[in-house]
């Protein structure tokens, strides 16, 4: 995991973390260090759940492919805590 969004890699899809407790799951498009990029997203909003909830959540994600809510979205970068690879996520059993 990273916390810095300028180091992800372009067209791949991420988790990222925010620092309010929400989190983005889809394809990472770029960072100018200001605000993030992303397509094909689902998001989960802090107000949804607890944080385990936000887990099974991003693990069901992982297993079974990204809801797109939004086809385009874009945030604030400060609010990434951190990333990592929807790939590394570990799987539902």
């Amino acid at each position: 995991m990273s916390s810095n969004i300028m180091n992800a890699p372009h067209g791949l899809n991420l988790v990222i973390q925010c620092t309010d407790g929400s989190a983005v799951i889809g394809r990472f498009d770029e960072s100018n260090g200001f605000e993030v990029v992303m397509h094909d997203v689902d998001i989960w909003a802090a107000e949804q759940g607890t944080p385990e909830e936000r887990d099974q959540w991003i693990r069901g994600t992982a297993t079974y492919g990204v809801a797109v809510k939004e086809r385009d979205h874009k945030f604030a970068a400060s609010l990434v805590a951190d990333w990592k690879f929807l790939g590394d996520v570990e799987k539902l059993v």
